[in-house]
């Protein structure tokens, strides 16, 4: 379902913005890589369907957020987000290496003032997708000056 709407977006102009993560009982039984896995691969499995083929992927934007960090204050530790990030980038590597750089890979679970730094410095991290911070000037501003944007 989710691989069929951002061939849909795309064809429409949109720029989708795809979320992969994990359950915390997923997380717990160390089945992480296996079920972010599984999501991307549908959606490439989608877009190797379509004429533009995997490179459409680069016209996307991924979103590592884990579901047990939504909403709940919980955040992965940034060395837990750049080994997911850097999966997710193997991931698109072994499918097709020419785009597997250049694809965005945002982190989206409760990226606050306090932990944007850091995350936002592991190498595989592109940057945020931010939730409820972003209602809040502050926390946002102090976000945004953490990306050096």
């Amino acid at each position: 379902l989710v691989g069929r709407k951002v061939v849909t977006a795309l064809a429409a102009g949109l720029t989708p913005i795809v979320c992969v993560g994990e359950l915390l009982e997923e997380r717990d039984a160390g089945r992480t890589h296996e079920v972010v896995g599984r999501q991307l691969d549908a959606v490439a499995a989608a877009l190797e369907a379509t004429a533009g083929g995997l490179s459409d992927l680069g016209r996307c934007v991924l979103a590592y957020e884990p579901v047990w960090a939504i909403g709940t204050g919980r955040t992965a530790s940034p060395e837990q987000a750049q080994d997911v990030h850097a999966f997710i980038r193997g991931r698109i590597r072994s499918r097709d290496g020419t785009i597997a750089g250049s694809v965005r890979v945002l982190y989206g679970g409760s990226v606050k003032p306090g932990n944007a730094r850091e995350l936002f410095g592991m190498p595989d991290v592109d940057g945020g997708l931010i939730g409820g911070a972003s209602l809040k000037a502050e926390d946002f501003v102090a976000i945004v000056a953490a990306a050096g944007v």
